[in-house]
């Protein structure tokens, strides 16, 4: 097939399924790939340990899929139709209803089998697979890597999420994009821990969507104060960038608030079983952190904006089996209790 039809129909089919844009960049190793080994070798991966596992072949597409010649990258708009609903804590945007992976997962699928009917064979990847993706994003025009470390994209901002299809279509490649930050550092003023050390240099071990996500153990307590009342993710960076004034608000209604994931309080979450856990967050990403981070996360959130009423459950918690939970339980009520000195 003719390269510039099957990049027009590759393009089609992904409009169709909903996707906000579709570009194409050239099989090559990444073009940041010395940074990111540099990066791992640092330790900045902290508990992410499958980003230190097999980081050459994660530098290569061509090493993942043999044979491959063009990584399709994608973005889809997750932008909610409203702000948060009124609740006594925050939740990063991405996760107010159903998990994205499950979603884009099937889009992908979809065109994986139209791309095997042009010939080509695929393998795709939503924030899973051995790629870095955002290099690909940015040589293929879809966007550009922001000071944050996050993508940008001129319509979108920074409220999309990425995928892509390695191929062994030879796709005509679409031309790379360019820097459009200049010498705006909003995203690095933002940061509530200063994860951000340096343009496009991310300490991810003191980022709160790092820690209060990808991190199971205990959080340093120089970082706890900082988290406020967050108890799942962080959008400060995302938030501050001037970019988001083109956003517009997503065609996928399962992106938008679920009322089940914000009809709570802080202190309705200590009494959580593991079953009520898993029927409040279902299809929900935050399943994924399981039941003892996530308690450990709203005890932290308690201790910055709790009061003397959410001492008896604290105090309860603060004898829990789980050495995880009796610790920032403890923290919690320190705080609370000196906020509140008899």
């Amino acid at each position: 097939m003719n390269t510039d039809i099957a990049k027009g129909n590759v393009r089609f089919v992904a409009r169709q399924l909903g996707f906000d844009d579709c570009r194409i960049a050239a099989a090559t190793r990444a073009p940041h790939a010395d940074n990111y080994i540099k990066w791992v070798e640092e330790g900045h991966a902290g508990d992410m340990g499958w980003l230190e596992k097999n980081v050459e072949r994660r530098c290569d597409p061509r090493e993942v899929l043999p044979g491959c010649k063009s990584i399709v990258s994608l973005a889809l708009n997750y932008l909610p139709a409203k702000e948060q609903p009124r609740s006594d804590y925050r939740i990063a945007r991405y996760s107010w209803n159903d998990d994205y992976h499950d979603l884009i997962q099937d889009k992908l699928k979809d065109l994986d089998l139209a791309m095997q009917d042009m010939g080509g064979l695929q393998r795709y990847y939503v924030d899973t697979g051995p790629v870095l993706e955002r290099d690909f994003a940015s040589a293929s025009g879809l966007g550009w890597n922001g000071k944050s470390t996050v993508q940008i994209h001129r319509k979108l901002g920074t409220w999309f999420f990425l995928a892509e299809l390695l191929t062994t279509l030879d796709l005509v490649p679409d031309p790379e994009s360019s820097d459009h930050c200049g010498k705006c550092t909003a995203c690095i003023s933002a940061c509530p821990t200063q994860a951000i050390t340096a343009p496009r240099k991310l300490a991810a071990t003191r980022c709160i969507s790092y820690l209060t996500i990808e991190h199971k153990g205990s959080i340093p307590e120089e970082f706890r104060r900082s988290i406020g009342d967050r108890i799942y993710g962080c959008d400060d960076c995302l938030d501050a960038c001037p970019w988001n004034r083109f956003a517009r608000v997503s065609r996928e209604t399962s992106f938008h608030a679920r009322k089940e994931i914000f009809s709570h309080s802080l202190s309705d979450f200590l009494d959580m079983t593991i079953e009520d856990f898993r029927r409040v967050f279902a299809k929900s990403p935050i399943k994924r952190i399981k039941l003892e981070p996530f308690i450990r996360n709203v005890c932290i959130a308690l201790g910055n904006t709790g009061t003397e009423k959410d001492l008896p459950k604290l105090r309860e918690l603060s004898t829990h089996e789980s050495a995880l939970i009796a610790e920032h339980a403890k923290w919690a009520i320190d705080e609370i209790t000196s906020r509140n000195p008899a």
